[in-house]
């Protein structure tokens, strides 16, 4: 029974926002709605905007599913809106989301666990512009943005560093190439569930991501155990360090030709993609779960106090 004697749970989908992935964000939301419908639950989509806590209050859902992505629905801020008016959500806590989202914070967490990542350094976007703040090959994104938002690849032979927009942040995080393939793993409640290998003719940016053929998903992925393995193995132990809930998706890069030692966690999502392209859904459908179980388990999952 839902709240006001609704027979049915009341499942409020916020989605869109002002972050860089609104459009993104717009599509996980109606995928996910057409899904808890086929789930059998009652819902309303909400457009976050500056109105989202009036909006929340009207329409005094049981539980918010979270398919906002990018700054300020993945980086804790609508998570410690939600524990205020005390309402269910889906996904990671306020601390977790924010620790993922803040990608130097993160890396410092997975060292701790012991986790492989890649030397890193944060620095001045006029300083980025200068010169080589690492040796080349690198990359320069935002240290607090997703799907591939704003990513500058310097490559090896670069003689000048990158003009970087003034649209990026002020700091920005410089990292050493991983070369390789991209592989990732969703980990559903503490369950790792499988790993996809994401083959693109290029760079894994915003369109390979999003666009229809934008890349190609082998799932799961031709590996040798050892690697498959471990993607599994990390991936838990990255949502564990982070302090995850629900689910979250891992990605990493792995270089064939140094076997173990090649592989290389990249970042921990803890809102993940749920458009038609997404990781994800067609991880969990591969292990035998529907789109309609999936959402169906992120909203029995959902709690306060995340």
């Amino acid at each position: 029974m839902g709240r006001s004697g609704r027979t049915s749970p009341l499942v409020a989908v916020i989605m869109g926002g002002p972050s860089a992935e609104r459009e993104v964000s717009l599509s996980s939301g109606q995928g996910c709605i057409a899904a808890l419908r086929e789930a059998g639950y009652e819902v309303a989509g909400v457009d976050a905007g500056a109105d989202l806590c009036a909006r929340l209050q009207e329409i005094s859902p049981d539980v918010v599913f979270n398919a906002l992505h990018g700054r300020w629905g993945e980086d804790g801020c609508v998570q410690g809106l939600l524990e205020w008016l005390r309402i269910p959500y889906t996904h990671s806590g306020v601390l977790s989301s924010a620790l993922a989202m803040d990608k130097a914070r993160a890396k410092a967490a997975y060292r701790a666990a012991g986790l492989p990542v890649v030397e890193s350094v944060l620095a001045r976007r006029d300083e980025v512009r200068a010169r080589h703040v690492l040796p080349p090959p690198y990359v320069v994104k935002p240290n607090n943005e997703g799907s591939s938002v704003g990513v500058y690849l310097v490559h090896e032979a670069a003689n000048a560093p990158p003009q970087i927009s003034d649209a990026m942040p002020e700091v920005v995080m410089v990292e050493s190439y991983a070369p390789g393939r991209e592989l990732t793993t969703t980990v559903m409640g503490g369950r790792a569930l499988t790993v996809t290998d994401i083959l693109t003719d290029g760079w894994y940016d915003y369109d390979a991501k999003y666009k229809p053929g934008g890349s190609r998903h082998v799932v799961p992925a031709d590996l040798p155990p050892e690697i498959f393995d471990a993607c599994l193995d990390y991936a838990r132990r990255a949502h564990a360090a982070l302090g995850c809930r629900g689910v979250s998706r891992t990605d990493f890069r792995w270089d064939a030709a140094r076997g173990l030692d090649g592989l290389i966690l990249l970042e921990t999502n803890t809102q993940p993609g749920m458009t038609p392209t997404s990781l994800v859904p067609e991880q969990a459908q591969a292990m035998g779960i529907s789109f309609p179980d999936l959402v169906r388990w992120m909203v029995e999952d959902a709690s306060c106090d995340r």
